[in-house]
Protein backbone atom coordinates (compact mmCIF):
# COMPACT_ATOMS: atom_id res chain seq x y z
CA UNK A 1 0.00 0.00 0.00
CA UNK A 2 1.17 3.21 -1.07
CA UNK A 3 4.91 1.80 -1.57
CA UNK A 4 5.56 4.25 -4.45
CA UNK A 5 5.87 7.18 -1.87
CA UNK A 6 9.23 7.63 -0.55
CA UNK A 7 9.11 6.99 3.75
CA UNK A 8 11.82 9.63 3.32
CA UNK A 9 9.08 12.34 2.23
CA UNK A 10 6.60 11.96 4.45
CA UNK A 11 6.06 14.03 7.83
CA UNK A 12 4.47 12.15 10.54
CA UNK A 13 2.37 14.12 13.25
CA UNK A 14 0.25 14.32 16.28
CA UNK A 15 -1.64 16.84 18.11
CA UNK A 16 -2.18 17.20 21.52
CA UNK A 17 -5.46 19.66 22.75
CA UNK A 18 -6.59 21.30 25.41
CA UNK A 19 -9.68 23.57 26.71
CA UNK A 20 -8.42 27.12 26.31
CA UNK A 21 -8.73 27.90 29.72
CA UNK A 22 -9.25 25.80 32.55
CA UNK A 23 -12.68 25.61 33.86
CA UNK A 24 -16.05 26.60 32.03
CA UNK A 25 -16.30 29.51 34.44
CA UNK A 26 -13.43 31.60 33.29
CA UNK A 27 -15.11 31.83 29.79
CA UNK A 28 -16.01 35.42 29.14
CA UNK A 29 -19.88 35.87 29.06
CA UNK A 30 -20.17 35.31 25.01
CA UNK A 31 -18.15 32.14 25.01
CA UNK A 32 -20.06 30.68 27.58
CA UNK A 33 -23.01 31.02 25.38
CA UNK A 34 -21.50 30.24 22.81
CA UNK A 35 -20.27 26.85 24.52
CA UNK A 36 -23.71 26.47 25.85
CA UNK A 37 -24.99 26.59 22.54
CA UNK A 38 -22.19 24.20 21.00
CA UNK A 39 -22.43 21.58 23.93
CA UNK A 40 -26.20 20.74 23.69
CA UNK A 41 -25.60 17.64 21.74
CA UNK A 42 -23.08 16.44 23.81
CA UNK A 43 -24.71 17.39 27.07
CA UNK A 44 -27.93 15.52 25.87
CA UNK A 45 -26.15 12.55 24.89
CA UNK A 46 -24.13 11.59 27.91
CA UNK A 47 -26.38 13.27 30.31
CA UNK A 48 -23.48 15.79 31.89
CA UNK A 49 -23.93 19.26 32.97
CA UNK A 50 -22.41 22.57 31.11
CA UNK A 51 -19.12 22.48 33.53
CA UNK A 52 -18.62 18.89 32.81
CA UNK A 53 -19.07 19.09 29.30
CA UNK A 54 -16.42 21.77 29.22
CA UNK A 55 -13.90 18.89 29.88
CA UNK A 56 -13.94 18.07 26.07
CA UNK A 57 -13.81 21.46 24.53
CA UNK A 58 -10.14 20.83 23.58
CA UNK A 59 -11.70 18.77 20.47
CA UNK A 60 -12.72 22.08 19.15
CA UNK A 61 -10.80 24.54 17.54
CA UNK A 62 -13.30 26.93 18.07
CA UNK A 63 -13.03 26.53 22.09
CA UNK A 64 -9.22 24.83 22.57
CA UNK A 65 -5.53 25.24 22.04
CA UNK A 66 -2.91 22.92 20.64
CA UNK A 67 -0.25 22.36 23.40
CA UNK A 68 1.71 19.94 21.95
CA UNK A 69 2.48 18.67 18.38
CA UNK A 70 4.80 15.56 17.94
CA UNK A 71 6.48 15.09 14.59
CA UNK A 72 9.05 12.30 12.79
CA UNK A 73 10.67 11.19 9.93
CA UNK A 74 12.39 8.49 8.27
CA UNK A 75 15.92 8.99 6.92
CA UNK A 76 18.69 6.79 5.74
CA UNK A 77 20.95 5.96 8.85
CA UNK A 78 24.54 3.86 8.97
CA UNK A 79 22.78 0.99 9.86
CA UNK A 80 19.43 1.24 6.78
CA UNK A 81 16.51 2.89 7.86
CA UNK A 82 15.90 5.26 11.22
CA UNK A 83 13.40 7.65 12.52
CA UNK A 84 13.65 11.25 14.26
CA UNK A 85 11.34 12.38 16.48
CA UNK A 86 11.03 15.40 18.55
CA UNK A 87 8.01 17.65 20.10
CA UNK A 88 6.97 21.11 19.95
CA UNK A 89 5.20 21.93 23.48
CA UNK A 90 4.60 24.77 25.96
CA UNK A 91 2.34 27.44 27.00
CA UNK A 92 2.02 29.62 23.91
CA UNK A 93 0.17 28.10 21.35
CA UNK A 94 1.53 31.01 18.22
CA UNK A 95 5.10 29.93 18.98
CA UNK A 96 4.34 26.10 18.65
CA UNK A 97 2.79 26.96 15.47
CA UNK A 98 5.52 28.95 14.16
CA UNK A 99 8.08 26.51 15.33
CA UNK A 100 6.11 23.66 13.26
CA UNK A 101 5.55 26.33 10.39
CA UNK A 102 9.15 26.77 10.49
CA UNK A 103 9.78 23.39 10.04
CA UNK A 104 7.80 22.84 6.91
CA UNK A 105 8.89 25.97 5.17
CA UNK A 106 12.67 25.68 6.36
CA UNK A 107 13.57 22.23 5.01
CA UNK A 108 14.22 23.45 1.28
CA UNK A 109 16.92 21.52 0.48
CA UNK A 110 14.82 18.02 0.91
CA UNK A 111 11.33 18.77 1.54
CA UNK A 112 8.33 17.08 3.19
CA UNK A 113 5.91 16.51 0.32
CA UNK A 114 3.19 14.48 2.21
CA UNK A 115 1.79 14.90 6.21
CA UNK A 116 0.52 11.46 7.49
CA UNK A 117 -1.03 11.28 10.82
CA UNK A 118 -4.14 9.19 12.18
CA UNK A 119 -7.48 10.25 11.69
CA UNK A 120 -5.39 13.43 10.53
CA UNK A 121 -8.14 14.56 7.46
CA UNK A 122 -11.21 14.61 10.56
CA UNK A 123 -8.82 16.17 13.11
CA UNK A 124 -4.94 16.75 12.92
CA UNK A 125 -4.53 18.29 9.95
CA UNK A 126 -7.78 20.77 9.80
CA UNK A 127 -7.58 21.53 13.64
CA UNK A 128 -3.69 23.15 12.46
CA UNK A 129 -5.24 25.27 9.67
CA UNK A 130 -7.78 26.77 11.93
CA UNK A 131 -5.59 27.75 14.97
CA UNK A 132 -3.06 28.75 12.66
CA UNK A 133 -5.59 31.23 10.80
CA UNK A 134 -6.87 32.16 14.33
CA UNK A 135 -2.75 33.05 15.26
CA UNK A 136 -2.39 35.31 12.40
CA UNK A 137 0.27 32.59 11.08
CA UNK A 138 0.24 31.55 6.75
CA UNK A 139 -0.47 28.49 6.31
CA UNK A 140 2.13 26.80 4.62
CA UNK A 141 1.92 24.83 1.68
CA UNK A 142 1.08 21.51 2.85
CA UNK A 143 -1.42 22.48 4.90
CA UNK A 144 -3.06 25.10 2.52
CA UNK A 145 -5.49 22.87 0.39
CA UNK A 146 -8.15 25.65 -0.73
CA UNK A 147 -8.09 25.07 -4.45
CA UNK A 148 -6.39 22.19 -4.60
CA UNK A 149 -7.61 19.04 -6.77
CA UNK A 150 -8.24 15.92 -4.32
CA UNK A 151 -4.91 14.18 -6.13
CA UNK A 152 -2.92 17.51 -5.54
CA UNK A 153 -3.37 17.61 -1.27
CA UNK A 154 -0.03 15.51 0.31
CA UNK A 155 -2.28 14.11 3.14
CA UNK A 156 -2.31 11.22 4.26
CA UNK A 157 -4.74 9.59 7.16
CA UNK A 158 -3.83 6.17 8.86
CA UNK A 159 -7.35 5.55 10.13
CA UNK A 160 -8.98 5.90 5.86
CA UNK A 161 -6.51 3.96 5.01
CA UNK A 162 -7.75 1.00 7.46
CA UNK A 163 -11.11 1.48 5.94
CA UNK A 164 -10.23 0.92 2.51
CA UNK A 165 -13.24 3.03 0.95
CA UNK A 166 -15.84 1.54 3.86
CA UNK A 167 -18.02 4.25 6.36
CA UNK A 168 -17.54 2.34 9.90
CA UNK A 169 -16.05 4.61 12.39
CA UNK A 170 -13.38 5.63 14.48
CA UNK A 171 -10.57 2.38 14.38
CA UNK A 172 -8.45 3.50 17.31
CA UNK A 173 -4.57 3.87 17.07
CA UNK A 174 -4.64 1.65 19.79
CA UNK A 175 -6.17 -1.31 17.77
CA UNK A 176 -4.64 -0.96 14.70
CA UNK A 177 -1.17 -1.16 16.63
CA UNK A 178 -2.19 -4.29 18.28
CA UNK A 179 -3.22 -6.00 15.56
CA UNK A 180 -0.19 -5.20 13.31
CA UNK A 181 2.23 -6.28 16.90
CA UNK A 182 3.17 -2.75 17.13
CA UNK A 183 5.30 -2.54 20.26
CA UNK A 184 3.48 0.61 22.54
CA UNK A 185 4.69 1.42 26.04
CA UNK A 186 2.28 0.48 29.04
CA UNK A 187 2.46 3.65 30.86
CA UNK A 188 0.90 6.08 27.90
CA UNK A 189 -1.69 8.39 29.27
CA UNK A 190 -4.74 8.37 28.15
CA UNK A 191 -6.02 10.91 25.51
CA UNK A 192 -8.91 12.06 27.64
CA UNK A 193 -5.91 12.70 30.13
CA UNK A 194 -4.38 15.26 28.45
CA UNK A 195 -6.54 18.10 30.23
CA UNK A 196 -6.21 17.06 33.54
CA UNK A 197 -2.22 16.55 33.11
CA UNK A 198 -2.24 20.21 31.24
CA UNK A 199 -4.10 22.28 33.75
CA UNK A 200 -4.16 20.53 37.05
CA UNK A 201 -0.98 18.45 36.78
CA UNK A 202 0.80 21.16 34.82
CA UNK A 203 3.34 18.29 33.29
CA UNK A 204 3.36 19.39 29.72
CA UNK A 205 6.60 16.86 29.14
CA UNK A 206 4.42 14.45 30.65
CA UNK A 207 2.39 15.05 27.20
CA UNK A 208 4.86 15.37 25.40
CA UNK A 209 6.79 12.21 25.96
CA UNK A 210 2.86 10.50 24.81
CA UNK A 211 2.32 12.74 22.11
CA UNK A 212 5.50 11.53 20.33
CA UNK A 213 4.68 8.30 21.18
CA UNK A 214 1.89 8.39 19.16
CA UNK A 215 4.05 9.41 16.51
CA UNK A 216 6.43 6.99 16.42
CA UNK A 217 3.17 3.84 16.35
CA UNK A 218 2.30 5.99 13.67
CA UNK A 219 4.91 5.74 11.52
CA UNK A 220 5.45 1.83 12.06
CA UNK A 221 1.78 1.42 11.05
CA UNK A 222 2.30 2.91 8.05
CA UNK A 223 5.33 0.58 7.58
CA UNK A 224 3.27 -2.17 8.28
CA UNK A 225 0.89 -0.87 5.33
CA UNK A 226 3.93 -1.46 3.11
CA UNK A 227 4.54 -5.05 4.00
CA UNK A 228 7.86 -3.65 5.97
CA UNK A 229 9.62 -4.77 8.78
CA UNK A 230 9.03 -2.31 12.02
CA UNK A 231 11.97 -0.26 13.16
CA UNK A 232 14.19 -1.68 15.56
CA UNK A 233 14.83 0.70 19.19
CA UNK A 234 18.17 1.31 18.40
CA UNK A 235 17.52 3.06 15.18
CA UNK A 236 14.84 5.37 17.09
CA UNK A 237 16.32 8.50 17.68
CA UNK A 238 13.58 11.09 20.57
CA UNK A 239 15.45 14.63 20.24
Amino acid sequence: MLTHIPLEEILFLDLETVPAVPDFSQLDEEFQQLWTEKSRFIREKNATSLEESYHSAGIYAEFGKIVCIGVGYFYRGTSGIAFRCTSFCGDDEKSILKDFSDLLRKRTNDPFRMLCAHNGKEFDFPYLCRRMLINSIDLPTLLDIAGKKPWEIGHIDTMELWKFGDYKHYTSLKLLAKLFGIPTPKDDIDGSQVRQVYWEEKNIERIASYCRKDVLTTAQLFLRYQGLPLIEAENIKEV
